[in-house]
């Protein structure tokens, strides 16, 4: 079975939006990680609001230059929790249109590698409450941004983590990696 793995970047004090903060930090040794992960991963996973983001920025990239990771992006086969989205443009876009437990069931028990998505918002807490969220990856950036932190929309959910690996970076960066504990 394919693991669903949530990979998110997070300042100190909670927020994950628009994360034009993480640039200072992305070094070669954050290239390297976040290279491992996408090579573990032959699907992407997302809700509306991070296609909407992601969908705008990577086709803008060179895809020749293998540093910025466009060509992954804009060609691995991405799926999409929206009940809106209708006619996506971005290449290999498939929209999930059915019940999402059951959609994210379907996708883990196919053959293929990791299933990555990143952001961390009403799609992860579904799948977390489910049971289909293998990992998360908190990438946790030493910087403060304000406004609204990732608990602000998820107040009411609960869920505890079992540490599965840390990984400190010279830039400051702490990729804190967690499994959901079982029966929690």
């Amino acid at each position: 079975m394919r693991k669903l793995i949530n990979s998110t970047y997070i300042t100190l004090d909670g927020v994950i939006e628009n994360p034009v903060w993480t640039m200072p930090y992305f070094d070669d040794e954050a290239g390297a990680f976040a290279g491992s992960q996408t090579d573990g991963a032959d699907a992407l996973l997302m809700g509306r609001a991070t296609y909407d983001g992601m969908s705008a920025a990577w086709p803008t990239r060179d895809e020749s230059d293998p540093s910025t990771g466009a060509a992954y992006f804009n060609n691995v086969k991405k799926y999409v929790a929206s009940t809106t989205l209708t006619d996506p443009t971005w290449k290999n876009t498939e929209v999930l249109r059915g019940d999402l437990i059951e959609e994210v069931t379907r996708l883990k028990a196919q053959d293929g590698r990791n299933i990555l998505q990143y952001g961390y918002g009403s799609v992860t807490t579904q799948l977390l409450q489910a049971g289909l969220l293998d990992e998360v990856r908190f990438w946790i950036h030493p910087v403060l941004e304000g406004g609204d932190s990732v608990t602000t929309p998820l107040k009411d959910v609960k869920a505890s983590f079992e540490l599965v690996d840390t990984k400190v970076m010279k830039s400051g960066v702490i990729i804190a990696s967690y499994r959901p504990k079982v029966g929690q």
